[in-house]
């Protein structure tokens, strides 16, 4: 398989508020809008939401969103009302992980890479 994109499509129950949280809240940049639909640019990939779901998501789906620092994206995300399943905390693998979820209770891990991290690719200054 020569896989030219990709990107994980979410079928929200409210469209307009999963697309005011993943806009406004987590503060994703658009990459395309089309009718029914936009695209969010995540990091290396792409997160769609379109359309309309009825049963809402799987607990076994995860969202997995690398960002530079967890506390503060974090602190500001429980501010602004989020769902929180859990705080900053190291795991045993090394990553710095916190659990939140979206309207209809999407997971989402936030993780940050210790700079001591073997998979540490971002080295960029900050």
């Amino acid at each position: 398989m020569d896989v030219v994109n990709s990107r994980t499509i979410l079928r929200p129950r409210d469209p307009e508020r999963s697309l005011r949280f993943y806009r406004d809240v987590l503060g994703l940049a658009i990459s395309r809008e089309f009718p029914g639909g936009t695209v969010f640019f995540l990091g290396q990939g792409f997160l769609e939401i379109s359309g309309r779901g009825e049963h809402g998501p799987s607990p076994d789906q995860v969202l997995w969103i690398q960002v530079r620092d967890l506390h503060a994206e974090f602190d500001r995300l429980a501010e602004l009302g989020v769902a929180v399943e859990a705080a900053p905390v190291r795991q045993p693998w090394g990553l710095d992980e916190a659990w939140i979820a979206d309207p209809d209770g999407t997971r989402i891990v936030l993780v940050e890479v210790p700079a001591d991290h073997p998979i540490r690719t971002d080295q960029r200054p900050r």
